[in-house]
C-alpha cells in the first residue's frame, strides 16, 4: 500500500493565498517526517479553489524540502504547457532527486486558460494525444523533431536526457531510466488513451470503488487490446493512483463534522470561479451534497475505519496507491494534526 498526501494549495474563505502556500508546504514536509510515500501537488489558475499555477515549481520546492518521499504533479496541464518545456522540468527534476520525482498530466478543462495562455480551445478538444506522444518521446528519445498540428519543430538534442541517472542517483540505487509519467483519466477516452500508450492512471475524488473498477477494466482490456503484454500490463497496473479526501479523528461523526462545515465555502466559492473559455454552460456541484459525498467514500473517521477503507478500496478495484486529500479542514494546526494522524495511526494498521 502507497498512501501519500494530496495537496491543492486551497485558498477557503477568509484566507490569504500566502497562508494556503504555506498550509501546503508544510503539509509536504510533515508527510515525510510522519512517514507518507509520496504527496501529489496541483495547479490551477485564477481561482481560488487552488492557489498554485504551477505544480512543477512547487515540486521542485518539495524536493529540495525533503530526501525521502516521492513528489508528483496531479496534475500538470498539457492544454496550456508546451511538452518540451514541461519535459524539460520533468527530466531536470527528476535527475537531481535521484528519480523522486512523478509527472502526473491531464487534459485540464475548457477554462479561460486556454485564452489566456494563447492554446486555443483545440488543445483541449483535440491536442491532448499529440501533447501527451511528443511529451513520452522527448522523456525517452535522444533527439526529437515534430511535425503535428500543434507543435513542429526541426529536429533537436534533449538536454538534460532523463536517462543520464550518473548525476543524481546514489551509488547501488535502482535504476529509474526516465520520469514516471501518469495521466489523470476522466472519460473513456482519456483511459483508452492512457493504456494505449502504457500509462497508468490517476482516477478522481469524485467517483466511488465500482465505478474505479469499472475503469480499470477498460484500461485493462485496452492495453491489452493494443498489444501490451500481459506481464507489462500487470506491472504498469500497480501504478494507477486513486485519490481521495482523508480526515482522522476519534470517530466517524467528529471527522465528518470537520470537513461538512469547512468545505462547501471553499468550494462554492473556489468552483464558482472558474470561467469557460467560450462561454458554455457549466453545472457545479452542489458544495454541500459533495462535502457529505465526500466523506461516505473515502476514509474520514477513526483511524480504523479510515485503514479498513483504504483496504476495501484496494481489494476492490486493485488500485494501491493513494493521494488523500489532508487540507479539508482549511485550517494549518489541524491539517497538520491530520497529516500526523494519518502517518502514525492509520498507516501502522495498514503495513
Amino acid at each position: 500500500m502507497d498512501v501519500g498526501a494530496f495537496i491543492l494549495a486551497a485558498q477557503f474563505p477568509g484566507q490569504g493565498q500566502e497562508e494556503a502556500l504555506h498550509r501546503a508546504v508544510r503539509s509536504a514536509e510533515l508527510s515525510e517526517e510522519t512517514g507518507l510515500d509520496a504527496v501529489w501537488v496541483a495547479e490551477h489558475h485564477f481561482v481560488p479553489y487552488g492557489v498554485c499555477p504551477s505544480a512543477v515549481t512547487l515540486a521542485a520546492l518539495l524536493l529540495g524540502r525533503t530526501s525521502r518521499i516521492g513528489v508528483g504533479t496531479a496534475v500538470s496541464v498539457l492544454p496550456t504547457a508546451h511538452p518540451v518545456a514541461l519535459g524539460e522540468q520533468a527530466a531536470l527534476l527528476h535527475l537531481l532527486s535521484g528519480g523522486r520525482f512523478t509527472l502526473g498530466v491531464g487534459r485540464g478543462g475548457p477554462w479561460v486558460d486556454l485564452e489566456v495562455f494563447g492554446s486555443g480551445l483545440g488543445a483541449y478538444e483535440r491536442g491532448f494525444p499529440e501533447s501527451l506522444d511528443l511529451l513520452l518521446r522527448w522523456l525517452r528519445e535522444p533527439r526529437v523533431g515534430a511535425d503535428g498540428e500543434r507543435f513542429a519543430f526541426r529536429e533537436v538534442t534533449v538536454v538534460p536526457r532523463s536517462d543520464d541517472v550518473r548525476a543524481g542517483q546514489a551509488v547501488g540505487a535502482p535504476r529509474v531510466i526516465a520520469p514516471q509519467v501518469i495521466v489523470a483519466c476522466t472519460s473513456p477516452s482519456s483511459v483508452r488513451l492512457a493504456a494505449e500508450r502504457g500509462l497508468p492512471m490517476l482516477l478522481g475524488m469524485h467517483c466511488g470503488d465500482e465505478e474505479k473498477a469499472e475503469v480499470v477494466g477498460l484500461w485493462r482490456k485496452s492495453a491489452l487490446a493494443a498489444g501490451r503484454s500481459p506481464e507489462e500490463v500487470e506491472a504498469v497496473a500497480a501504478r494507477h493512483v486513486s485519490a481521495g479526501v482523508a480526515q482522522i479523528a476519534d470517530d466517524g461523526p467528529a471527522a465528518a463534522e470537520v470537513l461538512t462545515k469547512a468545505m462547501p465555502g471553499w468550494l462554492r466559492q473556489g468552483l464558482e470561479a472558474h470561467v469557460t473559455v467560450d462561454g458554455r454552460e457549466r453545472r457545479m456541484r452542489d458544495p454541500v451534497a459533495y462535502a457529505e459525498l465526500l466523506c461516505e467514500l473515502h476514509p474520514v473517521g477513526s483511524p480504523r475505519l479510515c485503514a479498513d477503507r483504504l483496504a476495501a478500496t484496494a481489494e476492490r478495484t486493485g488500485i494501491r496507491r493513494f493521494a488523500l486529500l489532508v487540507e479539508g479542514s482549511g485550517d494549518l494546526a489541524a491539517t497538520e494534526e491530520n497529516v500526523r494522524r494519518l502517518g502514525g495511526e492509520v498507516l501502522p494498521l495498514l503495513r
